[in-house]
């Protein structure tokens, strides 16, 4: 329904604006407790009685407020309005509707745009017991909330749950070299609300499942990127990503992720002298220890969030080896 200065808004119009849950998205249904994809868990705003109830000064000015208030964490620009006082004109709704929707679609994308995050220090770091692993090294790292909708908040308002990959030796060789290029090429991995980023560049990247963030995980787990070297010598190591939920997204507290590095038993044949370039590994087995580390970036309140939610525990859930 279009509205335009000079009408009237009665008591139902208002709760609309305010409280539907259906579209046009009111603002308790996108900041408020919500479901899925929509809620910030901000202060719900009060509705009002139905019918023709007049609306007074007080009750727009709340609901404008909080909407320029989400519109400051999201980064949307909405329509120009001042407070209004009693016997303003109807003309403050102008627009209303159409704003309401900018802010709802913004928060069901997980507020790409929001700059109010905080990067934690690192939270958890595995790092493989030994070297000279041959199949695989395997690192799982997992965040707990309090509760399945700080969880949906946290990502909605564009939380992110961040790995790094490298590894902890000097880079000696060729095989410690392809390893740690490998983490280079994944950079910051950042799983989101409806998508996962890597900051990384170059390496050979199968990166379709990137597309899926929070909302779309599963308990079982899904591959978000996959990076195959392309050093001489090692062009069939790897490492993969993947992440998990502990239930369906809404229901959910806990998400694990996993990477997985690969080391081929036929990706080098060594012969003495060793006169390639780079060198290759004396050993089959030279492979470096992995390290796999934890991050969080958290929404604050710094750009108009009355109340922030982040995790409220985190675990190396495995570090192993194969051979």
């Amino acid at each position: 329904m279009a509205y335009i200065a000079g009408d009237t808004i009665t008591g139902d119009q208002y709760n609309i604006f305010v409280n539907n849950s259906s579209s046009p998205y009111g603002y308790n249904h996108f900041a408020g407790t919500g479901s899925g994809e929509y809620g910030l868990g901000q202060t719900a705003i009060a509705t009002v009685s139905g019918g023709s109830t007049t609306i007074t000064a007080s009750q727009w000015n709340t609901l404008l407020t909080a909407m320029d208030n989400i519109a400051n964490h999201t980064n949307d620009t909405l329509t120009s309005r001042t407070q209004v006082t009693a016997g303003d004109t109807i003309a403050i709704k102008s627009n209303l509707e159409t704003d309401l929707a900018t802010l709802a679609a913004s928060v069901a994308g997980g507020c790409v745009n929001a700059t109010g995050l905080t990067t934690s220090s690192s939270l958890q770091t595995a790092t493989s017991g030994t070297e000279g692993w041959d199949a695989s090294a395997t690192q799982e790292v997992s965040v707990t909330f309090n509760n399945a909708n700080e969880m949906r908040w946290f990502f909605n308002a564009g939380g992110k749950v961040r790995i790094t990959v490298g590894v902890s030796a000097a880079v000696t060789d060729g095989k410690d070299t392809a390893f740690a290029d490998l983490g280079t090429a994944l950079g910051n991995l950042d799983i989101g609300a409806q998508a996962t980023t890597s900051s990384g560049s170059t390496e050979g990247r199968t990166e379709d499942g990137l597309v899926n963030g929070f909302h779309d995980l599963t308990t079982s787990y899904t591959s978000l990127i996959t990076l195959t070297s392309d050093n001489t010598n090692y062009t069939s190591n790897t490492i993969e990503v993947s992440a998990k939920l502990d239930a369906a997204p809404g229901t959910a507290t806990v998400m694990t992720i996993k990477m997985v590095a690969t080391d081929p038993a036929d990706d080098e044949t060594y012969t003495s002298p060793n006169t390639a370039s780079p060198t290759i590994a004396a050993a089959v087995n030279d492979t470096p220890k992995m390290v796999t580390t934890l991050f969080t970036l958290t929404p604050n309140t710094s750009e108009g969030l009355g109340v922030a939610y982040g995790i409220s525990s985190s675990n190396v859930e495995s570090n192993t080896t194969a051979d």
